[in-house]
């Protein structure tokens, strides 16, 4: 039964680190349309190619009509508000920082999270947890450094975003697994849909060049992409744990800065993205221990039985 439960763990914690991948390469998107489409009509984009996973995530006794009949409406309104905010947010904050500057923020995701899991879902979280979200929180400091230096929109948005990010973890997981996936995608998808479309009238206009389309579908679908995962993700392991694989898209920051972008990062940036990226894969490597341990106790019990079985025959 163990074995069963760390697998199930691990594999949630997976789909989580693919999310975060397709976030990634999807944040770098939004980036590339910076100056050329509005913020609010990119993350709009982003509700309309979603549709496209749509067929592929519909189970055989699943009605499309799903998508617009949530068993809890409340929950599904929370996700689509949450999903809205943060993909507005998110896009605006990188077109607006460099991405490990943004990323740094938004890596108070799962801090808000931890906080949220234990006050809503009364989950049980480890001094380690503890630990690690308080030195997550260090690191952010250490690269933002308030005080010395200016902050502006591109923050709020930043922080914005993870808070988002965090109610839309606690809103899947409060959905509980017996709502059907259409219904829980769709929520991801028309809060974009709305929020964004309302906003992006003012200023939207129709995209030219095929290097725009391309960058607006990469951006939309695998935005869709990594919510899709993360929705499974939620299912398969505590909200405090999925959360622990964002820091994994600090790599992929760093790579597309440098890169991509060609912004270099100075000494103090850097200094503060370690701690930041420890404090993730601190929680993790202790949790990775944990279960090894109890797999091995489980092995090691069952050898003792059929010691004991073989002893009484």
């Amino acid at each position: 039964m163990q074995q069963m439960k760390t697998g199930f763990l691990s594999s949630g914690m997976m789909l989580a680190f693919a999310a975060f991948s397709a976030f990634s390469v999807s944040d770098a998107f939004s980036k590339l349309l910076a100056g050329a489409v509005d913020p609010f009509e990119v993350a709009f984009s982003g509700g309309v190619f979603g549709f496209l996973i749509i067929p592929f995530i519909r189970r055989k006794d699943e009605s499309y009509l799903d998508i617009f009949s949530p068993q809890r409406p409340g929950m599904w309104i929370v996700r689509a508000i949450a999903t809205f905010a943060a993909t507005a947010a998110s896009v605006e904050a990188f077109m607006l920082l460099p991405m490990p500057e943004a990323l740094s923020l938004m890596f108070l995701m799962p801090l808000f999270v931890t906080i949220l899991s234990v006050t809503l879902l009364h989950e049980k979280v480890s001094a380690w947890a503890w630990v690690s979200v308080i030195v997550g929180f260090i690191g952010v400091l250490i690269v933002l450094r308030p005080g010395m230096r200016a902050l502006h929109l591109g923050h709020l948005c930043a922080l914005i975003a993870a808070v988002a990010n965090a109610v839309g973890v606690i809103a899947y997981r409060l959905a509980g697994n017996n709502t059907p996936r259409l219904s829980l995608f769709g929520s991801s998808l028309f809060g974009p849909l709305v929020g964004d479309g309302a906003l992006m009238l003012a200023h939207a206009h129709w995209p030219h060049g095929w290097k725009t389309w391309l960058f607006l579908f990469g951006y939309g679908f695998l935005a869709a992409l990594g919510q899709l995962l993360m929705m499974v993700a939620t299912a398969r392991a505590p909200a405090n744990r999925v959360a622990l694989p964002q820091y994994s898209q600090m790599l992929w920051a760093v790579v597309f800065s440098y890169f991509l972008f060609h912004q270099a990062l100075d000494d103090w940036t850097f200094v503060g993205i370690v701690v930041v990226t420890f404090s993730g894969m601190l929680n993790w490597i202790r949790q990775h221990l944990r279960y090894e341990h109890l797999a091995f106790e489980e092995r090691r019990a069952a050898w003792h039985r059929l010691r004991e079985h073989e002893a009484g025959t």
